[in-house]
């Protein structure tokens, strides 16, 4: 395991202040599934969105290990998911290809507006018709003269209906499969492109999700992100960073929650002794440390092999199924050792199992992660 220096502990402890604000209310929220702008506020002022980008564009200019530090500490410390979903969807979809494949004008305008909080970023990749499946994509942009003019429908966009920046990936030749896609970094209020109202959903209700609509958007050749037909490229370096970093919040919710669990069942007597002397608790809550090890092991040692410039597809893909299935069966599991305390909405645990199921969905279904895996050995 990886050894924190003085630094990147106390970079990771400054942050701890803030999560008194952040978690007041977070299950009243939660039952009212609206976006906490007074929430998104306190996001602001602690400097969590700069942490990954280079200090000239207002960020941090922390590593990818040091940010996923900080965030596992993010998702230890604040209770709401849906908030912290949304901040990192914000940092993945758009400072994260600005800063990698933005060229010079697009990272001066735009890069210090998502490293402050002004602008919060989205990412239009999934369509109706097809979801990890991106390269069925429909979406069109055609070259008319110094513009492109994108057509087509984005469904399941998250931070899509409060988002002033959208990354929009779109086909630009559509017999060229990979090479086809491009990326296109489009304001909100631009003419033809329409965000729709909040979808109801199962879990992580204060993060909003929508549907894009694009009826002839026009947008200047210079807002292309990289190069015209280079989106395919970019959308790989984005999901790979996306996946460590949502992912590493939920080892960090997943460490909370066995902290929890350990508690209660030290203090929740039945039959004359606590409940954690009983080998079906002890059980649960040993299965729980084992998960959330392995899900931390396998995050940290998958971005540390991606920043070596190494092959980490088949990890990452790893990485995230692991963490993804670990969230769930712990949520489930903390549910039981609470018992009918968990499964009461007001202690929050509940919430918990309904946040975790995204996990299986979001950043390529868990499905599409076993497929990646299979290919990756030759199957």
């Amino acid at each position: 395991m990886i050894e924190w220096d003085a630094d990147q502990t106390a970079l990771r402890e400054s942050f701890t202040k803030w999560f008194e604000a952040l978690n007041t209310d977070h299950v009243e929220l939660d039952e009212q599934a609206v976006f906490p702008w007074d929430k998104w506020k306190v996001i602001q002022q602690s400097g969590l969105l700069g942490l990954l980008f280079p200090e000239r564009f207002g960020g941090l200019g922390q590593s990818l290990l040091t940010t996923m530090h900080v965030f596992e500490g993010l998702g230890h410390g604040c209770r709401d998911s849906g908030l912290t979903f949304s901040a990192t969807t914000s940092v993945a979809s758009v400072g994260v290809p600005l800063a990698r494949f933005g060229s010079p004008g697009l990272r001066e305008r735009y890069l210090p507006r998502i490293c402050s909080g002004e602008a919060i970023g989205a990412h239009a990749i999934t369509e109706p018709q097809g979801g990890s499946d991106a390269l069925r994509m429909l979406a069109t942009a055609e070259r008319d003269g110094d513009d492109f003019v994108l057509d087509g429908t984005k469904t399941f966009i998250t931070n899509g209906p409060i988002a002033d920046l959208y990354t929009i990936y779109a086909r630009t030749r559509p017999d060229a499969g990979p090479l086809g896609v491009t990326a296109f970094l489009v304001e909100r209020g631009t003419p033809g492109l329409t965000a729709g109202d909040p979808m109801r959903t199962m879990g992580m209700r204060t993060s909003p999700i929508g549907v894009l609509t694009l009826d002839r958007c026009r947008v200047p050749a210079t807002q292309v992100v990289g190069r015209v037909g280079g989106g395919f490229l970019a959308l790989d370096f984005v999901m790979k960073r996306e996946i460590l970093l949502a992912f590493i919040l939920d080892v960090g919710r997943m460490q909370h929650r066995l902290e929890r669990c350990i508690a209660y069942a030290r203090q929740r007597v039945q039959f004359g002794r606590p409940i954690g002397q009983f080998q079906s608790i002890a059980n649960l809550i040993v299965d729980m440390q084992v998960r959330v090890e392995t899900a931390r092991k396998w995050l940290y040692d998958s971005a540390t092999k991606l920043e070596r410039g190494l092959d980490a597809t088949s990890d990452i893909a790893i990485a995230k199924l692991v963490t993804s299935e670990s969230s769930l069966a712990t949520s489930l599991a903390a549910v039981q050792v609470f018992g009918g305390k968990g499964y009461l909405s007001e202690h929050g645990i509940e919430k918990d199992v309904r946040d975790a199921v995204g996990g299986r969905i979001y950043s390529g279904s868990n499905e599409i992660q076993y497929n990646r895996i299979a290919t990756m050995l030759g199957l």
